[in-house]
């Protein structure tokens, strides 16, 4: 499915059913009192989280969400029925603003918890509610009220534990698939992946952690060049974040060095800025795929640890290599540190 991380929709809570003119006809009571009853309340419009969903492709082309109506009252002080409330489900991480305002109106962030978004129109009263001491064969009755009508700016932010972030050909859709069960697209060229990918690492006593497959960012990301600034969005919303840098340097024309200071760059330039200078960070260096290369490695990761006071991995995702170190500090983090 496409990844869409934007859309707009409309909803429309139902409209409140009109309340009923009506009087008591029975045999021998030729003069029956008012027996119109009210109508039914307008169905609302909720919104929910699901985590089974990442894309807001099903919104891709503008769609109106309307709940039903109430029904009209009736004869004998019979209420009519409320309208049918009808729920979207959203990816969780979902930002519901306003169009036209551009007020916030509700961040999905809990799953399965579901949120008013449009309150339906309230009945209309029979004429049973304004018979009186002074008027005991009332006609007046009132109209149903109309429902909330809402347009919508939906704008998913991926929840996620751990972003990982680097340039295209970094490997970081090759580590996903190794460390979880997620299958991004892999393949020897830039922008392999164009779409954020999640997938969840499991560790022992059921505890997980969701990892972020950002697509590789280039320079002027912040600037939009690449679709920095759409892939910088979903960075925002994790609790840790790796800086992935490949060690052919001769493929990249960049030293490691040189690769990680221009992805940190972007970050600060970024309108995220505030929140990735408090975001704890580490660094991979992927590819490196024999003991020699390790060993040759070594001294550049040390002078890198000392510079960014940080932990440096030297993995290799393709052959499995140093991950169970890697696997260990990103439990550490998560768990161990809060027990």
């Amino acid at each position: 499915m496409k990844f869409i991380d934007q859309a707009y929709i409309v909803v429309e809570a139902g409209a409140g059913g009109a309340g009923c003119c009506s009087f008591r006809r029975e045999k021998y009571i030729p003069f029956g009192g008012p027996d119109g009853g009210d109508g039914g309340d307008g169905g609302d419009v909720y919104v929910v989280a699901r985590t089974k969903l990442n894309t807001l492709a099903a919104f891709h082309h503008e769609k109106t969400f309307r709940a039903s109506k109430g029904s009209r009252g009736s004869g004998s002080q019979k209420n009519g029925r409320r309208g049918s409330d009808i729920t979207i489900e959203l990816p969780a991480g979902t930002k519901i603003f306003h169009k036209e305002t551009g007020e916030l109106l509700t961040d999905l962030v809990d799953q399965d918890a579901p949120v008013l978004i449009a309150k339906g129109g309230y009945r209309g009263f029979g004429n049973m509610r304004f018979k009186s001491s002074t008027n005991r064969a009332p006609r007046q009755t009132t109209p149903g009220y109309p429902g909330e009508r809402l347009p919508l700016r939906l704008e998913l932010q991926l929840l996620a534990d751990l972003a990982l972030v680097g340039f295209p050909n970094a490997g970081k859709s090759s580590l996903i698939r190794t460390i979880s069960a997620a299958r991004p697209k892999v393949a020897d060229y830039p922008f392999t992946t164009l779409s954020p990918q999640l997938g969840v690492v499991h560790y022992d006593f059921g505890r997980d952690v969701v990892v972020a497959d950002i697509p590789g960012l280039i320079e002027g990301a912040h600037q939009g060049q690449g679709l920095g600034n759409i892939f910088l969005r979903h960075i925002s919303r994790t609790r840790l974040m790796a800086f992935m840098l490949n060690a052919h340097e001769e493929v990249e024309q960049k030293t490691v060095e040189e690769q990680q200071e221009l992805l940190h760059n972007e970050l600060q330039l970024s309108q995220h800025a505030p929140i990735f200078e408090k975001l704890p960070y580490f660094v991979i260096i992927n590819k490196i795929d024999s003991d020699e290369q390790e060993e040759q490695w070594q001294k550049r990761a040390q002078d890198m640890r000392d510079k960014l006071q940080c932990p440096v991995f030297l993995i290799s995702a393709q052959n499995r290599r140093g991950l169970e170190d890697l696997k260990k500090h990103i439990h550490q983090h998560f768990f161990e540190e809060k027990t």
